[in-house]
């Protein structure tokens, strides 16, 4: 199996490339989610830009490293489809169950940049589409927007070299989320880590780079589906402060299981 190397930095991200790290750390930011469990508000997550760039400037670890040893999930969960498509092109009217909030959470974290799509078309996107429409502002979107554009300006000048504007050809960056663990949970209102993974790759002939990170995201049931809310993430900022994070670890490592990671199997 291939082995996967970084370092871990101080916000929840295991950084295969600056650009890389930046997209883990902007993903979710909009809907009103801090990295490493750090919600909008806290000393490290003030609001959807936070930890929007991280500097790569992470202390030195030893590598993580894919086991050759193939231990099986022990927890697995179905997450339900959206039942519509929204006018961003985003999947929305989730279940009203613990599945439908997790699937909202997963939707929200997942991101294609590449082949004409930037991360200021997809952090806008996901910000317009998860964050509860009274919890919105015009000055909170164009902080989105700032900050997506940023790491665009990073992934062209990391894929395409110093100067470069745009992604080469074949290059992309994706994210998706690929475990959670409960924190918190009732009939209306869910707390979750949620462990994401990033893939890139620098233009057509390049080899993929990975990232893992973990944030903290909580949702809401409000006028008939799952948003991300102000008011839920102060509650989970309240709820995770002082609290350990599970650690970051693939499916596939027995570490996944032992941080009591489930990992996620999409509904047909």
């Amino acid at each position: 199996m291939s082995r996967t190397r970084g370092a871990w930095n101080t916000k929840g991200t295991w950084i295969a490339g600056v650009a890389l790290a930046a997209v883990l750390a902007l993903t979710g930011y909009a809907a009103l989610s801090g990295d490493d469990g750090a919600p909008a508000g806290t000393a490290e997550g003030t609001g959807p830009s936070a930890g929007a760039s991280p500097s790569g400037q992470a202390a030195p670890a030893p590598a993580y490293t894919i086991p050759k040893d193939w231990s099986d999930p022990q927890r697995w969960a179905s997450l339900p489809r959206g039942v519509r498509t929204d006018e961003r092109g985003s999947a929305v009217g989730f279940p009203h169950t613990f599945e439908g909030a997790v699937a909202m959470a997963a939707a929200a974290n997942k991101t294609a940049v590449g082949d004409g799509k930037t991360s200021v078309d997809e952090q806008t996107r996901i910000y317009t589409s998860y964050v509860y429409k009274p919890d919105q502002s015009g000055a909170n979107a164009e902080t989105v927007r700032q900050s997506a554009q940023e790491t665009d300006k990073q992934l062209a000048q990391e894929m395409g070299g110093p100067g470069s504007k745009t992604l080469p050809a074949g290059a992309y960056m994706r994210t998706s989320v690929i475990g959670f663990k409960v924190f918190t949970k009732s009939d209306d209102e869910v707390c979750v880590w949620v462990l994401s993974r990033g893939v890139q790759r620098n233009g057509e002939t390049a080899k993929e780079s990975t990232g893992y990170s973990r944030r903290v995201v909580a949702a809401q049931w409000v006028d008939g589906d799952w948003k991300m809310t102000a008011a839920a993430s102060s509650r989970a900022r309240q709820a995770v402060q002082g609290k350990t994070e599970p650690p970051i670890a693939a499916p596939g490592d027995q570490a996944f299981n032992e941080a009591g990671w489930t990992a996620i199997r999409e509904a047909s």
